[in-house]
């Protein structure tokens, strides 16, 4: 077995000494031995803080400094981020509302074209018919105008058949039927 193992375990080291006087147990400790632990206990401790201890904790503070400084990088970040989030939901919504407002827009030009368009074509129908109106009175003129010819005409013929022939009674019956017919197949 090894030193410090098991039961049997073997001190290497020197033995406290133990006195024993009326009855007690004392323990004595060589006081060499333990001046020499406890200055090598204070050296190693004025050496530790010396060399070792200034740059552990300089190291610390600059690890504590540099997570520090990532989670206000982070948090920095992350409010810049809110914002440009912020940003873009106000531009989306700002875009909505263009959107709403040009789609109303069109439907308002639409309706205005739409009126513009149904008054002009009803200008224009009330010009055709006018228009129209106009030329059948025109036309009414005319054929008024030749009917009155046609009946002078054929009046002042059958006054000249008259005229020209002795007629009967009988005679001048047949002649202003037949006018009659004629006028009323022309």
């Amino acid at each position: 077995m090894r030193g410090g193992d098991g039961p049997d375990r073997q001190w290497s080291g020197p033995l406290p000494v133990i006195n024993k006087q009326d009855g007690e147990n004392m323990i004595s400790l060589e006081w060499q031995q333990l001046l020499t632990h406890a200055l090598g206990f204070l050296l190693t401790l004025w050496v530790l803080k010396k060399f070792a201890w200034g740059p552990l904790l300089n190291l610390m503070d600059e690890r504590r400094n540099k997570i520090k400084g990532e989670f206000d990088r982070i948090e920095s970040e992350k409010a810049a981020t809110e914002k440009i989030k912020a940003d873009y939901d106000n531009k989306l919504k700002n875009i909505e509302a263009e959107r709403r407002q040009k789609i109303a827009e069109a439907v308002h030009e639409a309706n205005k074209m739409a009126s513009d368009i149904k008054m002009h074509a009803q200008e224009e129908a009330r010009g055709i018919i006018n228009r129209t109106n106009e030329q059948l009175e025109r036309d009414i003129a005319k054929a008024k105008v030749q009917l009155k010819e046609e009946m002078v005409t054929i009046t002042l013929a059958a006054a000249q058949k008259i005229l020209h022939e002795k007629l009967d009674d009988a005679k001048e019956r047949q002649l202003i039927g037949k006018f009659i017919d004629s006028i009323e197949k022309a």
